[in-house]
């Protein structure tokens, strides 16, 4: 996939900030949270090519766009999300919606609706979800009937109700999923279309600056030429396709609105006194509320960027990679955020505020385009696989590479990563020999299992490079420390953790308990405090009391 250069991602990145400094104060959205009320005018600006054009991210340089790449996007929804994430979610609603184009469209098709979608700023939005189907896009109720003339098809007509839609009653065009006689398949329906109705706005918990409506459609007839790709069936393949990469700019979400929350405890506790000093210095205050949460998320940074820079480098699908960027990011920030209302004490928990709305609004992040759930179970069929082809080798073997970084830079924590792969693996194995995947209990558990391995051997991989993402805001002292937190969190994890659901499925471990080596995962604990002290230390100088 193409991408930007940086100067021009950081141009972009840079007017988005400066926009929203003096666009989007906390009394701007706070007032419209309360309000239930989308922002239409700062919409307009988002889209508006001589302020930010932003949707042009997602549009081809040939038809208009600016042609971004994984990484770029990922970094402007991750900035976004810093700013508030009902708009970021009503920008990403048009990323989404133009997927069915960009993947499965004809020349044709391309170059006149992404044209229209860069030149007319037009607003988009992606119908897939029912009530009945939820995330399950396989029951679908949606149809879409032939229009015969002359005896040949002229068009469909579209007939059945969508829910939970972003942009679905605002948005000027819809890529709508329904059943067509050769199976599900992707539509192009405008608004001003005889028989769509876009619903009420949902009354939501968060992000209440996002519009989120339901669609209805009675018999809306769209001409032949609006089937995406004109070949009937391809729609769940189609949305399969891009699982990769959306749920990639989800996990950019809870990436940026996790941080958001951590900077405000941050700096919060700067100012605050207790004791005699700012809670910033007191380890029962950093240890527990703020640094765990800093770590697991520059961890699924790490991550992010690993599946970011692989789509871009022309791999495809890389469905289970997206699902751990996205379960992971959002269960972190989701976590940082529950937290930085526990840090700010009483503050938090009032919309003076900023992070009692970050609390509502990131929630949906381990919600929409994929429960937390399936991502666990998503994860785990993919690697399940990938055990059993190798014979139990698949994690073993990223395991000997940890060893040989080790080796090369044993600050990074690739010891710890190992010993958490050679565990997953020693638990996967056990629970194939005692056939303990069919409870689905145990398949979650090896999902969380498999993202927190995965997690520690990229992040000590990307915490030895000799140069550093420009996301990074540390030094290397300060990264490395993070990556070897982490991997002795996730080894401990997966040693303690793991035989005891193996026990809890079954009547004895075997010899699992060896296997998974506690006593020298527990042995690497050595100089955990003394890592999240000097992290502490590293927070308080990156971002200081305002």
């Amino acid at each position: 996939m193409p991408s930007m250069d940086a100067i021009s991602r950081n141009l972009m990145l840079d007017s988005l900030k400066a926009y929203a400094r003096k666009n989007i104060s906390h009394d701007f959205v706070r007032e419209k949270d309360q309000a239930n009320e989308f922002p239409a005018g700062i919409l307009k600006d988002m889209y508006d090519h001589s302020i930010l054009g932003v949707h042009l991210l997602m549009v081809p340089e040939e038809y208009g766009g600016v042609s971004g790449g994984t990484y770029d996007i990922y970094r402007i929804c991750e900035t976004l999300a810093h700013i508030d994430l009902g708009i970021a979610t009503a920008v990403f609603a048009t990323f989404l919606g133009t997927d069915p184009l960009n993947v499965g469209g004809t020349e044709d098709q391309k170059k006149k609706w992404l044209q229209r979608i860069a030149k007319e700023n037009l607003m988009v939005a992606y119908a897939a979800t029912e009530a009945d189907a939820g995330s399950d896009l396989v029951n679908l109720r949606t149809r879409a009937e032939h229009v015969l003339k002359n005896g040949a098809l002229a068009g469909y007509r579209i007939t059945g109700n969508k829910q939970w839609i972003s942009n679905g009653g605002v948005a000027d065009l819809y890529t709508v999923l329904a059943l067509a006689p050769g199976g599900p398949s992707w539509f192009l329906v405008e608004r001003n279309m005889e028989g769509f109705v876009p619903g009420k706005h949902e009354d939501k918990h968060g992000i209440r600056l996002s519009n989120t409506a339901g669609l209805s459609l009675d018999g809306v007839y769209v001409p032949k030429e609006n089937l995406i790709g004109e070949v009937e069936g391809r729609g769940l393949l189609q949305a399969q396709a891009v699982f990769g990469y959306t749920r990639l700019m989800v996990a950019a979400f809870g990436l940026g609105a996790g941080w958001e929350a951590v900077e405000q405890a941050v700096r919060y506790s700067q100012q605050r006194i207790q004791a005699g000093g700012p809670l910033s210095d007191k380890q029962g205050y950093t240890h527990k509320l703020i640094v765990p949460h800093a770590v697991r998320l520059e961890a699924a940074r790490a991550y992010i960027e690993e599946t970011a820079n692989r789509l871009d480098g022309g791999e495809h699908g890389l469905q289970t990679e997206g699902s751990i960027a996205k379960y992971s990011a959002t269960e972190a920030g989701n976590r940082a955020a529950e937290d930085a209302i526990q840090a700010l004490g009483g503050y938090g928990y009032t919309r003076d505020f900023p992070v009692e709305k970050i609390k509502r609004d990131i929630k949906i992040t381990c919600i929409y385009e994929g429960t937390s759930e399936i991502m666990e179970m998503t994860i785990y069929r993919g690697r399940w696989q990938e055990h059993l082809k190798t014979r139990g080798r698949y994690y073993a073997d990223i395991a000997d590479r940890m060893d040989a970084l080790h080796d090369r830079n044993p600050n990074v924590g690739a010891r710890s990563a190992g010993l958490a792969l050679r565990a997953l693996a020693a638990v996967m194995e056990e629970c194939r020999l005692q056939k303990l995947t069919r409870h689905q209990t145990v398949t979650f558990k090896l999902g969380r299992f498999i993202a927190l391995a995965e997690q520690a051997y990229v992040f000590s991989e990307a915490a030895a490079k000799e140069k550093y993402s420009e996301s990074v805001r540390f030094d290397v002292q300060a990264w490395q420390a993070m990556a070897r937190i982490f991997a002795r969190d996730a080894a401990l994890a997966i040693a303690a953790e793991g035989p005891a659901m193996v026990l809890g499925a079954s009547d004895g471990a075997g010899g699992l308990y060896s296997a998974v080596n506690m006593e020298e995962v527990q042995a690497a604990q050595k100089g955990m405090t003394a890592d999240m002290d000097l992290v502490a230390a590293k927070l308080k100088q990156t971002f200081k009391a305002k």
